[in-house]
């Protein structure tokens, strides 16, 4: 590939795959380190369901994430094929960036994705998340608890959501990138379509305000989306596996529903800067998550390679 005139000698450029189990930040440091959000997030386990690529601009680099489902033990077919594309996305990268709980000693789970990092040959860097919830005393006992889990290049504590030492972390990832010209243009985020983040700014809504099983049984479909003179109209599905879920889903007089429609909405407006017309509509699709044809229509199945291959 030739030298980009656009870009300063000793530009690096190359892909980060942003690994961990579920709930540990690893979509809030995304957001973070791209500076806008292109992952949504919660409080609930497994909010990230699909690989997300996002790209990192900086004057003297471009960094491209995977952010990648946490790896757990799946129990229907979605959770499956959301942990066979968190593993995949591993070899894809120039390097790996594992996010941990620095408040959390190591478990079974980190030992099992440890097995699997140690097999891709690939650069690993340890960032322990959520260091704003730990006393300061603990905190060097807990890296040198770390350091033995594993061989890290680096080894770094941040919190997300403050954004202590992210600045850092960027340092040093964008260190070990190789050097080349940008792999996307400036202007690029990501390389999903709106549609996907339309349906993830209604499922984020949906997190938000229910609780139980609720969250995990839920899935959204997008079924039009028509842009219109100065207004984008949206029909969107909500899925749910049983009538129960629901009732739920709609509240009483339909007052569940309107309130996450009405917040959704309002998110969309600014993801797309313009007027949205946004109707939901609930339906019971008994085992929904073990439906190849739904879980396609998600984009949970097989992506096209990363750097543009044929």
């Amino acid at each position: 590939m030739s030298e980009d005139p656009g870009r300063p000698q000793g530009f690096r450029a190359g892909f980060v795959t942003v690994v961990g189990r579920p709930n540990v930040g690893k979509s809030t440091l995304v957001n973070r380190l791209v500076g806008q959000k292109v992952a949504i997030v919660s409080d609930k386990p497994q909010t990230t369901r699909n690989r997300i690529l996002a790209v990192v601009n900086r004057p003297r680099a471009q960094m491209v994430l995977f952010d990648t489902p946490g790896i757990h033990k799946p129990m229907h077919e979605m959770n499956r094929r959301m942990v066979e594309a968190a593993v995949k996305s591993i070899g894809q990268g120039d390097l790996v960036l594992w996010v941990n709980e620095a408040d959390l000693p190591p478990g079974p789970g980190d030992a099992f994705i440890q097995r699997l990092l140690s097999q891709s040959g690939r650069p690993l860097v340890l960032a322990l998340n959520k260091i704003d919830r730990l006393p300061k005393p603990r905190l060097l006992p807990v890296l040198e608890t770390w350091s033995h889990v594993g061989s890290f290049a680096e080894l770094v504590p941040i919190s997300a959501l403050s954004g202590d030492n992210v600045d850092r972390l960027e340092s040093l990832l964008i260190a070990r990138l190789p050097e080349g010209p940008a792999l996307y243009p400036e202007d690029f985020v990501s390389d999903l379509p709106e549609r996907f983040f339309v349906a993830e700014m209604v499922r984020e809504r949906i997190l938000q305000h229910t609780r139980e099983e609720i969250p995990y049984a839920t899935g959204v479909v997008i079924e039009s989306f028509k842009e219109e003179e100065g207004l984008v109209r949206i029909h969107a599905a909500v899925l749910v596996e049983r009538q129960n879920q629901k009732g739920i889903l709609i509240g009483r007089g339909g007052a569940m529903l309107k309130r996450i429609g009405t917040e959704a909405r309002q998110q969309i407006e600014g993801f797309l800067g313009t007027k949205v017309f946004l109707g939901l509509f609930v339906k019971v699709r008994e085992r929904w998550r073990e439906n190849e044809g739904i879980l396609g229509e998600m984009g949970l199945g097989e992506r096209g390679p990363a750097r543009g291959e044929s």
